[in-house]
């Protein structure tokens, strides 16, 4: 089972914690990973995207000059797609691009996620984390004594009202609760600060 340092705020070991093998110990599945961030980055496209099709452009009514006899090619509209201002041939038209994947598929994809930032030494867990008051300078602090300079994810148990006012102004900073906790923020984050009750959380859904 891997087994990883706990800190406290103040940047100084206070323990050890042994991580489930099953959520923080196997080898992520790559193939499962790039499926997972394509499922939430096509549900956040807004799929809006609409161009006109000649049937729908202003104007065209008239066949511009008859049939035959002129020495020119024959037309029907000046809004046919071959004419400047004429219809757009198989543009886009609104769309959803969301689609599923089964949930062994997603379960797979979140704890390859988790295990990847155990192999590459970036995840810190932390006894507790919490402000009587939003203090983003505190939380700065408190990132200042874990030595993390770069983006970085902040998972606690529960949401913490405090904890996520402190954060949201810090560039490169996000925090979500346990049952937030998706593929695409541990990927696109340079370190994982979690909470022990978070991590007891995360293993107890995903075991």
């Amino acid at each position: 089972m891997p087994k990883v340092a706990i800190f406290n705020v103040s940047g100084s070991q206070v323990g050890d914690i042994e991580l489930s093998e099953h959520v923080f110990g196997i080898e992520p599945n790559s193939h499962v990973l790039h499926s997972a961030v394509l499922l939430q980055q096509a549900a956040e496209r807004a799929g809006t995207h609409k161009t006109k099709g000649r049937s729908e452009v202003r104007g065209g009514g008239r066949k511009p000059w008859k049939q035959k006899g002129t020495g020119r090619a024959r037309q029907g509209s000046i809004r046919s797609p071959q004419w400047v201002g004429g219809g757009t041939v198989f543009g886009p038209t609104p769309r959803s691009y969301s689609f599923k994947l089964p949930k062994k598929v997603r379960r797979l994809a979140i704890r390859s996620a988790l295990s990847s930032k155990v192999i590459a030494s970036e995840l810190i867990v932390l006894d507790q984390l919490s402000f009587e008051a939003p203090k983003t300078k505190e939380f700065k602090a408190v990132l200042n004594n874990l030595k993390v300079g770069r983006k970085a994810l902040v998972v606690t148990a529960e949401f913490e009202n405090n904890v996520a006012l402190s954060a949201r102004n810090i560039p490169g900073v996000k925090f979500v609760a346990a049952d937030g906790i998706n593929v695409l923020d541990v990927l696109s984050h340079d370190q994982l600060i979690i909470t022990k009750d978070a991590v007891e959380k995360v293993q107890e859904v995903l075991a």
